[in-house]
């Protein structure tokens, strides 16, 4: 019973410390994260700037044209009040456009705490750092769709 005492004392001394959110920032002065949505994985590098905003090539504005989707892309840096501060550069694949959207902001919000560790209770609050995982469900055989069936007749 000895061995088991001297384990116990053990895990009363030491204590978890809370995780450090460190700055993450590349050699060009650029923090890089990676969002997901539905089937959309986007790449989004952030550096300090002039607030352009640049996905797959092209002005953002451009390439989501639906102002739904440019409200959601924009998201993080209102709640954060860095609007104009950051240049933002994206490449997103995979999905649609809403898709590709929600996983450009994931991507943002990601780059946003690597970049400046303080706005991430923020963030976190606003909820833009949880990944939404809700995917299409599969179709199933034997189904129309991945739930729906054939219409049943009796005859």
């Amino acid at each position: 019973m000895a061995d088991l005492s001297s384990l116990k004392d053990l895990g009363t001394t030491t204590e978890a410390a809370a995780p450090a959110h460190v700055r993450k920032v590349d050699s060009l002065g650029r923090s890089y994260a990676t969002g997901k949505r539905k089937n959309a994985v986007a790449r989004v590098w952030v550096k300090p700037g002039t607030g352009k905003i640049t996905i797959n090539g092209r002005e953002f504005k451009t390439y989501f044209a639906r102002p739904v989707l440019q409200m959601i892309l924009q998201q993080p840096i209102v709640a954060v009040a860095r609007d104009g501060q950051f240049d933002i550069v994206a490449t997103v694949t995979g999905g649609g456009l809403s898709g590709q959207a929600g996983a450009v902001r994931h991507g943002l919000s990601k780059a946003l705490t690597y970049f400046e560790p303080g706005l991430r209770s923020v963030l976190k609050k606003g909820g833009f750092l949880t990944r939404d995982s809700r995917v299409v469900e599969r179709k199933k055989y034997g189904k129309a769709k991945a739930r729906r069936s054939f219409q049943f007749s009796k005859r």
